[in-house]
Protein backbone atom coordinates (compact mmCIF):
# COMPACT_ATOMS: atom_id res chain seq x y z
CA UNK A 1 0.00 0.00 0.00
CA UNK A 2 1.52 3.32 -1.04
CA UNK A 3 1.51 6.46 1.08
CA UNK A 4 -1.44 8.10 -0.74
CA UNK A 5 -3.56 4.97 -0.34
CA UNK A 6 -2.88 4.95 3.38
CA UNK A 7 -3.74 8.66 3.67
CA UNK A 8 -6.95 8.18 1.67
CA UNK A 9 -8.03 5.22 3.84
CA UNK A 10 -7.29 7.15 7.03
CA UNK A 11 -9.25 10.15 5.77
CA UNK A 12 -12.24 7.99 4.75
CA UNK A 13 -12.37 6.39 8.21
CA UNK A 14 -11.92 9.78 9.91
CA UNK A 15 -14.83 11.28 7.96
CA UNK A 16 -17.03 8.25 8.70
CA UNK A 17 -16.08 8.49 12.39
CA UNK A 18 -17.24 12.10 12.44
CA UNK A 19 -20.30 11.80 10.21
CA UNK A 20 -21.69 8.33 10.71
CA UNK A 21 -23.59 7.55 7.49
CA UNK A 22 -22.62 9.68 4.52
CA UNK A 23 -23.54 9.72 0.85
CA UNK A 24 -21.00 8.38 -1.60
CA UNK A 25 -20.45 11.59 -3.58
CA UNK A 26 -20.12 13.69 -0.39
CA UNK A 27 -17.55 11.27 1.07
CA UNK A 28 -15.52 11.20 -2.15
CA UNK A 29 -15.65 15.01 -2.49
CA UNK A 30 -14.36 15.53 1.06
CA UNK A 31 -11.55 12.99 0.63
CA UNK A 32 -10.51 14.32 -2.79
CA UNK A 33 -10.28 17.81 -1.27
CA UNK A 34 -7.54 16.46 1.07
CA UNK A 35 -5.70 14.03 -1.20
CA UNK A 36 -6.02 11.84 -4.25
CA UNK A 37 -7.87 11.70 -7.52
CA UNK A 38 -11.48 10.59 -7.94
CA UNK A 39 -10.50 7.23 -9.40
CA UNK A 40 -8.03 6.48 -6.58
CA UNK A 41 -10.48 7.55 -3.86
CA UNK A 42 -13.29 5.35 -5.18
CA UNK A 43 -10.85 2.42 -5.55
CA UNK A 44 -9.73 2.78 -1.90
CA UNK A 45 -13.35 3.08 -0.72
CA UNK A 46 -14.19 -0.13 -2.62
CA UNK A 47 -11.22 -1.90 -1.00
CA UNK A 48 -12.39 -0.76 2.44
CA UNK A 49 -15.82 -2.24 1.66
CA UNK A 50 -14.26 -5.51 0.48
CA UNK A 51 -12.05 -5.75 3.58
CA UNK A 52 -15.12 -5.30 5.78
CA UNK A 53 -14.00 -2.05 7.42
CA UNK A 54 -16.89 0.00 6.03
CA UNK A 55 -20.36 -0.87 4.82
CA UNK A 56 -22.00 0.23 1.57
CA UNK A 57 -25.78 0.63 1.42
CA UNK A 58 -27.25 1.05 -2.07
CA UNK A 59 -30.65 2.74 -2.06
CA UNK A 60 -30.57 3.51 -5.80
CA UNK A 61 -27.90 4.17 -8.43
CA UNK A 62 -27.68 7.79 -7.37
CA UNK A 63 -28.09 7.21 -3.64
CA UNK A 64 -25.28 5.13 -2.12
CA UNK A 65 -24.26 5.54 1.52
CA UNK A 66 -21.20 4.43 3.47
CA UNK A 67 -20.73 3.92 7.19
CA UNK A 68 -18.26 2.26 9.53
CA UNK A 69 -19.15 -1.26 10.54
CA UNK A 70 -20.02 -1.36 14.22
CA UNK A 71 -18.07 1.73 15.27
CA UNK A 72 -17.95 0.77 18.95
CA UNK A 73 -16.48 -2.64 18.17
CA UNK A 74 -13.95 -1.09 15.79
CA UNK A 75 -12.88 1.48 18.40
CA UNK A 76 -12.64 -1.19 21.08
CA UNK A 77 -10.48 -3.43 18.86
CA UNK A 78 -8.15 -0.56 18.04
CA UNK A 79 -7.83 0.31 21.72
CA UNK A 80 -7.20 -3.34 22.64
CA UNK A 81 -4.35 -3.44 20.12
CA UNK A 82 -2.95 -0.20 21.50
CA UNK A 83 -3.28 -1.52 25.07
CA UNK A 84 -1.35 -4.67 24.12
CA UNK A 85 1.33 -2.54 22.51
CA UNK A 86 1.67 -0.37 25.64
CA UNK A 87 1.92 -3.50 27.80
CA UNK A 88 4.73 -4.80 25.55
CA UNK A 89 6.56 -1.48 25.89
CA UNK A 90 6.15 -1.62 29.67
CA UNK A 91 7.61 -5.15 29.75
CA UNK A 92 10.45 -4.13 27.44
CA UNK A 93 11.38 -1.29 29.83
CA UNK A 94 11.15 -3.60 32.83
CA UNK A 95 13.36 -6.22 31.16
CA UNK A 96 15.87 -3.59 30.09
CA UNK A 97 16.09 -2.24 33.65
CA UNK A 98 16.64 -5.75 34.99
CA UNK A 99 19.17 -6.91 32.40
CA UNK A 100 21.14 -3.66 32.43
CA UNK A 101 21.73 -4.16 36.18
CA UNK A 102 22.58 -7.85 35.88
CA UNK A 103 24.75 -7.73 32.76
CA UNK A 104 26.44 -4.37 33.39
CA UNK A 105 25.77 -2.84 29.96
CA UNK A 106 28.24 -0.25 28.75
CA UNK A 107 27.42 3.44 29.03
CA UNK A 108 26.72 3.75 25.28
CA UNK A 109 24.58 0.63 25.24
CA UNK A 110 22.44 1.94 28.10
CA UNK A 111 22.21 5.35 26.44
CA UNK A 112 21.20 3.91 23.06
CA UNK A 113 18.58 1.58 24.57
CA UNK A 114 17.15 4.32 26.79
CA UNK A 115 16.76 6.67 23.83
CA UNK A 116 15.14 3.91 21.78
CA UNK A 117 12.65 3.20 24.57
CA UNK A 118 11.86 6.90 24.98
CA UNK A 119 11.13 7.15 21.26
CA UNK A 120 8.85 4.13 21.51
CA UNK A 121 6.92 5.63 24.43
CA UNK A 122 6.71 9.02 22.68
CA UNK A 123 5.30 7.44 19.54
CA UNK A 124 2.59 5.56 21.42
CA UNK A 125 1.85 8.57 23.62
CA UNK A 126 1.38 10.68 20.47
CA UNK A 127 -1.15 8.20 19.09
CA UNK A 128 -3.11 8.35 22.35
CA UNK A 129 -3.07 12.16 22.29
CA UNK A 130 -4.38 12.17 18.72
CA UNK A 131 -7.13 9.69 19.58
CA UNK A 132 -8.17 11.82 22.56
CA UNK A 133 -9.65 14.33 20.10
CA UNK A 134 -12.21 11.73 18.99
CA UNK A 135 -15.02 11.34 21.54
CA UNK A 136 -15.66 7.73 20.53
CA UNK A 137 -12.15 6.77 21.65
CA UNK A 138 -12.05 8.99 24.70
CA UNK A 139 -15.35 7.60 26.07
CA UNK A 140 -14.15 3.99 25.96
CA UNK A 141 -13.10 2.78 29.42
CA UNK A 142 -9.93 1.21 28.01
CA UNK A 143 -8.69 4.65 26.96
CA UNK A 144 -7.99 5.73 30.55
CA UNK A 145 -6.24 2.40 31.25
CA UNK A 146 -3.93 3.00 28.30
CA UNK A 147 -3.14 6.53 29.49
CA UNK A 148 -2.30 5.23 32.99
CA UNK A 149 -0.06 2.51 31.57
CA UNK A 150 1.79 5.04 29.42
CA UNK A 151 2.25 7.17 32.53
CA UNK A 152 3.68 4.09 34.27
CA UNK A 153 6.09 3.60 31.36
CA UNK A 154 7.30 7.19 31.68
CA UNK A 155 7.71 6.82 35.44
CA UNK A 156 9.70 3.60 35.11
CA UNK A 157 11.84 5.19 32.40
CA UNK A 158 12.61 8.22 34.58
CA UNK A 159 13.45 6.03 37.58
CA UNK A 160 15.88 4.14 35.39
CA UNK A 161 17.51 7.35 34.18
CA UNK A 162 17.75 8.80 37.70
CA UNK A 163 19.50 5.69 39.03
CA UNK A 164 22.27 5.65 36.44
CA UNK A 165 25.76 5.97 37.94
CA UNK A 166 26.87 8.72 35.53
CA UNK A 167 25.97 12.28 36.48
CA UNK A 168 25.66 13.42 32.87
CA UNK A 169 23.39 10.56 31.72
CA UNK A 170 20.21 12.70 31.67
CA UNK A 171 22.01 15.56 29.89
CA UNK A 172 23.33 13.15 27.27
CA UNK A 173 19.82 11.78 26.66
CA UNK A 174 18.39 15.29 26.33
CA UNK A 175 21.15 16.26 23.88
CA UNK A 176 20.39 13.18 21.77
CA UNK A 177 16.63 13.78 21.83
CA UNK A 178 16.74 17.44 20.81
CA UNK A 179 15.80 18.27 17.25
CA UNK A 180 18.91 18.35 15.09
CA UNK A 181 19.58 20.75 12.24
CA UNK A 182 18.23 24.19 13.02
CA UNK A 183 19.19 25.09 9.42
CA UNK A 184 16.79 22.59 7.86
CA UNK A 185 13.95 23.98 5.79
CA UNK A 186 10.62 23.20 7.42
CA UNK A 187 7.78 22.35 5.08
CA UNK A 188 4.32 23.46 6.16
Amino acid sequence: MDKNSEIIRTEVIRILNESGKIRSNELAKRVIKKVGSEKTVYREISELVESGEIERTIHSRSHIEYELINLHESVNNQLKNLHNEVNLIFEEIRKFNQTSKEEKFSYHERLRNTIHLIHTIQSTDSIVKLLSYYPTFKKDRMFSQIKRKISDCWEMMMNNIIHQPEENFLNEIINNLQMKGGNQNHIN
